[in-house]
């Protein structure tokens, strides 16, 4: 294997351990509207995922920055292309972050209600349009002869993209309503736990629909076995939700995440970005890639980063890993 597949494979899994990690406190955010009955119980959502979601987004930044070294061609096509949608995630996670610490830093109901809203949206608009964004990155897009986008931000919009939007959106809430019945104790764990089974079949429509449609266009014998271990991982989700396993619930439902996020992946190597235009003009790992001495040194520094960094964020979770409810949210909090 060369080291551009490497880098390829390697790149496939920083997306997915964000799309894992990310996709429940995306959840999450979605949920301090559908959940929250009240002001402390939308502290207490927020508090589950107040200790780990920045470094959630370390995974977005990293698998950023890998691409930008590893397939510059990739990235800059990517970016020039995809500007405006990535550009309002960008905002979005901007004013997430602001939104998580300026919450609490005023009493007046007012501020805080305008930040849990902000919270709500800037939730719900990412876990959109990432769907939308692979959606496009797998389908293809119009890519000349010189390697660039000849698009429109319209063309961005199209069918496929958009129900690969609308799987990210209820597959990520999903992620988080199991989640949120795993991190919380008393009245809105239970909730939590009977929202998750209505979010978690309302998912799996536009899931199976993506999921058939990709490997209709794309597939091959591994992606098929991606696509089978996705929906029976969904299944055995919502089974073990209903059995009252919020553990076993949260890891399928990763699972379901993982394994359909792989079979995008799968079916998109050794492209990394398909042209729609001609199918020699389209990106690949060969001809996308930085040279064989930048992915050498870029594999040392990872092999030394990468354990690290994965220590540390297990150890994140370890110590905040117990459940909390409303009675451990102190009044002036909310």
């Amino acid at each position: 294997m060369e080291l551009h597949d490497v880098w390829f494979v390697l790149i496939a899994v920083l997306w997915t351990g964000y799309f894992f990690l990310e996709g429940f406190d995306f959840g999450v955010g979605v949920l301090t509207r559908l959940l929250a009955r009240d002001r402390a119980e939308k502290r207490v959502l927020i508090n589950t995922i107040g200790p780990v979601w920045d470094g959630n987004e370390v995974w977005l930044l990293t698998a950023g920055g890998a691409t930008f070294a590893a397939f510059p061609e990739w990235y800059a096509t990517l970016f020039s292309g995809f500007y405006l949608p990535l550009l309002v995630i960008l905002l979005c996670l901007i004013v997430r972050g602001v939104a998580f610490e300026y919450r609490v830093k005023r009493p007046e109901e007012r501020w805080q209600r305008n930040w849990e809203t902000a919270i709500f949206w800037t939730s719900l608009i990412p876990a959109f349009l990432w769907g939308v964004a692979f959606g496009n990155i797998v389908h293809g897009v119009k890519i000349d002869r010189d390697l660039e986008y000849v698009g429109t931000v319209w063309d961005l919009l199209n069918p496929y993209a958009l129900l690969g939007g609308l799987v990210t959106l209820t597959l990520f809430t999903f992620h988080g309503t199991v989640f949120t019945a795993l991190k919380t104790v008393g009245e809105i764990r239970e909730r939590a736990r009977t929202l998750a089974l209505r979010v978690g079949l309302v998912a799996a429509v536009p899931a199976l629909a993506f999921l058939l449609w990709t490997q209709a266009d794309n597939g091959d014998g591994k992606s098929l076995v991606a696509l089978v271990v996705a929906v029976a991982a969904l299944v055995v989700a919502l089974a073990a939700n209903q059995a009252g396993r919020e553990g076993w619930a949260f890891a399928l439902s990763g699972v379901t995440i993982v394994a359909a996020v792989a079979m995008l992946f799968l079916t998109l190597f050794p492209n990394v970005m398909p042209s729609t235009l001609d199918a020699d003009w389209s990106l690949t790992v060969t001809n996308a890639s930085s040279s064989p001495y930048t992915l050498k040194i870029m594999t040392w520094l990872a092999v030394i980063a990468m354990p690290v960094v994965l220590l540390y964020q297990g150890w994140t979770y370890w110590v905040f890993r117990k459940r909390i409810g409303t009675q451990h949210i102190a009044e002036a909090a909310h």
